[in-house]
């Protein structure tokens, strides 16, 4: 175990679990609190320490979850407050930690708050949104564009004459976070569910959460959809820093910072000590299985973060295709190799449920498309036994399920574990530096630590390598060495 005393968020393997289809423990086809609770004993076999909960609030479900109506309650398909609590309190027992996930940038169309928003121009809680004139055309007020479709990020509210901004759909109106009172309302949202246990929160959209105040067009060529004010953004994640950090034992902020610029996204640690906790890596997530992008990617990721910060790395999550399929081309070789370069990195590893198993993406037939956005191939539900009873989604049927693999030993899961069960014994790779080490064409070498080095043939061919007399690496072989 480490030995500087680090934060548990750091020494932790996070396991995201999209709650609708993890486990259903009532048979009507949907996963539920119940069926987390019931699967603990799994995670803790497994070595997580942290569960990250795709939101569970209330919302009509037009972006599964992430339209919220209700910050501080469950959605009846997923249970109630009494079952949630239920869960912090029997997670904690086997010492894994709950994580929720917020969301922040938006409120659902049915919020009590946008009803009364909407009510009136002079409504007190009109500036809780975004609202301006159409244009004398009726056209948009600027040039923004929804995230979902492509189509304007404005609609017309015809009972008032304005238009409302929503970054999303337009059943997901964006918050006015330069209103005093907002920030109020979800640093009280926040209080609730850290006084029932919460280790802290995942943030949806933490990237883009304050908007230009003048809602200036985006310049051509503009790799956002919006103008955001990435100083007042800042300034937010620091007022909720200061919030967390008011609570013991230690909480935490990951950060959906959906950014492809390494330099932009280190920015959003502050000073190290004062932002997020952590923000996810999405140039690590979109490389490819190369040695020398992934390098080249952590190299400046590790360059670029201020000091004390920590990286955060995952593969996979409930909004891009999974890893085995995106990157691995369905090999489990390769697959195998780009596992183990995430749980062997400096930084905070994070799966998403099936990432154990080496799930690939399912394919959906139209007739059981679900989401709008064509998400629904790594949303699938978890294979636990083979089948869950009429699911809101088909089972991905080219993965063996769970009980299958923990039988085998060499399964894909039993091969996770163990990477899992290294790391956590290792103190090298739990709070070693990162070092990347000189290596053939095709290899990605490493050392964490003093001890341990980390070697990955990234390629077709068998490849020698100066790390053990006559060591050969096979093709998409990769090895933990203490040296």
């Amino acid at each position: 175990m480490p030995s500087g005393g680090q934060p548990w968020w750091q020494c932790a393997v996070l396991y995201q679990a999209y709650v609708r289809s993890f486990a259903d423990s009532d048979g009507d086809g949907v996963g539920d609190l119940r069926g987390v609770i019931d699967r603990l004993e799994y995670l803790e076999w497994l070595g997580v320490e942290g569960l990250w909960l795709s939101p569970v609030t209330v919302s009509p479900d037009k972006d599964w979850g992430y339209d919220i109506s209700d910050y501080t309650d469950v959605q009846p398909a997923f249970g109630d407050l009494a079952t949630f609590d239920e869960l912090v309190a029997d997670a904690g027992g086997r010492g894994i930690r709950i994580i929720l996930d917020l969301v922040p940038n938006h409120t659902s169309d049915q919020h009590p708050w946008f009803r009364e928003a909407r009510a009136s121009r002079d409504s007190p809680r009109r500036d809780w949104y975004i609202w301006r004139d159409p244009a004398p055309d009726g056209s948009p007020p600027n040039n923004w564009l929804s995230s979902f479709g492509g189509g304007s990020a404005w609609t017309l509210d015809p009972a008032t004459e304005q238009m409302y901004l929503h970054s999303f759909l337009p059943e997901q109106v964006d918050l006015n976070w330069w209103n005093e009172d907002v920030r109020v309302a979800i640093d009280d949202v926040m209080r609730f569910w850290l006084d029932r246990g919460v280790a802290g929160f995942r943030l949806d959209v933490a990237h883009a959460i304050v908007k230009d105040r003048e809602l200036r067009n985006k310049p051509p060529g503009s790799d956002t959809n919006v103008v955001v004010d990435l100083d007042e953004t800042f300034s937010v994640l620091r007022r909720w820093r200061k919030l967390v950090n008011s609570y013991e034992p230690e909480r935490a902020l990951i950060g959906e910072t959906w950014v492809m610029d390494l330099a932009r996204l280190a920015g959003f640690y502050g000073s190290g000590a004062d932002q997020l906790h952590l923000a996810f890596n999405f140039p690590f997530v979109f490389a490819p299985l190369q040695a020398s992008a992934m390098a080249r990617v952590v190299e400046e990721t590790e360059h670029l973060l201020p000091k004390g910060a920590w990286p955060a790395w995952t593969l996979s999550n409930h909004d891009v295709v999974r890893f085995p399929t995106r990157m691995c081309e369905g090999d489990e070789r390769k697959a195998r190799a780009a596992l183990t370069a995430l749980l062997t990195l400096r930084g905070t590893a994070v799966l998403y449920q099936g990432d154990e198993l080496g799930m690939p993406q399912a394919d959906v037939l139209p007739d059981r498309i679900r989401d709008m956005a064509g998400r629904d191939g790594a949303r699938t539900p978890l294979p636990w036994n083979g089948g869950w009873n009429d699911p809101w989604l088909p089972l991905t049927v080219d993965v063996a399920p769970v009980a299958a693999q923990r039988e085998d030993t060499a399964s894909f899961l039993a091969f996770c574990r163990e990477l899992i069960a290294r790391r956590r014994a290792s103190p090298d790779l739990l709070e070693g530096a990162y070092e990347t080490l000189p290596s053939p064409d095709g290899v990605w070498a490493f050392r964490r630590g003093e001890r341990t080095v980390v070697a990955i043939n990234l390629s077709d061919d068998p490849v020698q390598v100066d790390l053990e007399e006559g060591r050969k690496l096979d093709p998409w072989e990769a090895v933990v060495l203490d040296v």
